[in-house]
């Protein structure tokens, strides 16, 4: 036999060795209180009384070591084994004994971080699997809502396409097949136009969309869209006016975005603005950033609906025009995109369409 397995053979690592220990002591300490107790066999009396106060130490030691080696520790795995059985999973048994015991304590310990681990796993699951469920329920609101919004918006030019269709087939005045044909082409340019614009909203929304990365006058892209949707139009009735910086405002972005932007805020202006009214476009920059206002006059948007209408296929009750309902819902998306600040907000007699970009210094 080695060192080590003798070494090993007198250490007290299980409780079977310590409570063989502790009998061999008792044992022993009896044998010892006998062979003093007969030296005194004289005395019966004294003798007695010794015994029964040593007997009475012994018992009193070993029922304290006793609690120590087995109760105590049995006592506290089970009072942290209860608060496991009650989920918290937080207690820790603390005995450190090189013995069953300890070991015991130490299993409980890892069993608990286990089951802790797992269950948090299982709760960041349980809590993922709810966001997919509820982003597919809103997954299936969209696209009913989208499949209700373009059956509405199809319907009319659908159905001119049809009237006029069928009235191509009566009709000999070569004017009126003229008419007909362009009130046709003109139905199925809005379809066209309608579509074209909602795949290109949806490749936005997907983060699919291709952003170019130009330097380009803001100034002149705003004088341009401006001077094409709010001057160089023949049934233009309203009043427009413009305040812009006498000099560039370079900025560096996509100019087909940008251009977008533009074009739908003054087609929405152009629509809504009252009989003679006024439509005011003002720009100014701050030391980093161009400020862009486009006022109307108009009838204001009610409160509760100046959030909606950034929305897809958004009309108000005083919305004019035949437009698709989805140019603001581009405004919103491709300023988004660039992370700039848009807003809109009543006036006095008319409502403010604004937004801010920063420019190259």
């Amino acid at each position: 036999m080695t060192m080590e397995k003798i070494v090993s053979a007198f250490r007290l690592n299980t409780v079977r060795k310590k409570t063989l220990l502790l009998s061999k002591l008792v044992g022993g300490i009896i044998v010892l209180f006998y062979l003093f107790t007969s030296e005194l066999s004289t005395n019966r009396s004294f003798a007695f009384l010794i015994w029964f106060f040593l007997m009475a130490a012994v018992i009193t030691s070993i029922d304290h070591l006793l609690g120590r080696l087995i109760s105590k520790p049995l006592n506290e795995i089970n009072r942290e084994a209860e608060r496991m059985a009650c989920l918290d999973l937080t207690a820790r048994c603390q005995i450190k004994s090189n013995d069953e015991f300890g070991r015991l304590s130490q299993n409980l310990n890892t069993m608990s971080s286990n089951l802790q681990d797992a269950l948090q796993k299982l709760e960041y699951a349980n809590i993922q699997l709810e966001k997919d469920v509820q982003k597919e329920r809103l997954l299936q609101a969209q696209r009913k809502e989208l499949t209700d919004n373009l059956s509405h918006q199809m319907k009319t030019p659908l159905g001119l396409i049809r009237a006029y269709a069928e009235g191509l087939i009566d009709v000999v005045d070569d004017t009126k097949k003229q008419q007909y044909i362009h009130a046709i082409l003109s139905a199925e340019d809005r379809i066209n136009r309608m579509l074209v614009s909602l795949l290109d909203l949806s490749a936005m929304e997907a983060g699919s969309a291709e952003l170019l990365d130009e330097t380009f006058d803001f100034i002149e892209l705003a004088e341009t869209s401006a001077g094409r949707l709010l001057l160089d139009t023949p049934d233009g009735d309203h009043r427009f006016t413009y305040q812009l910086p006498d000099h560039p405002v370079l900025v560096q972005a996509d100019p087909k975005r940008l251009e977008q932007v533009l074009d739908n805020l003054f087609e929405n202006a152009r629509k809504n603005v009252q009989k003679k009214g006024e439509i005011r476009l003002t720009i100014s920059c701050t030391e980093k950033e161009l400020l862009f206002s486009l006022y109307n006059q108009c009838c204001p948007i009610p409160e509760a609906d100046l959030p909606k209408i950034w929305s897809k296929f958004y009309r108000g009750q005083n919305t004019a025009g035949s437009g698709s309902g989805l140019g603001l819902a581009i405004v919103a998306q491709v300023l988004s995109l660039y992370q700039a600040p848009y807003g809109v907000q009543n006036l006095d007699n008319g409502v403010e369409f604004y937004f801010s970009f920063p420019f190259i210094t």
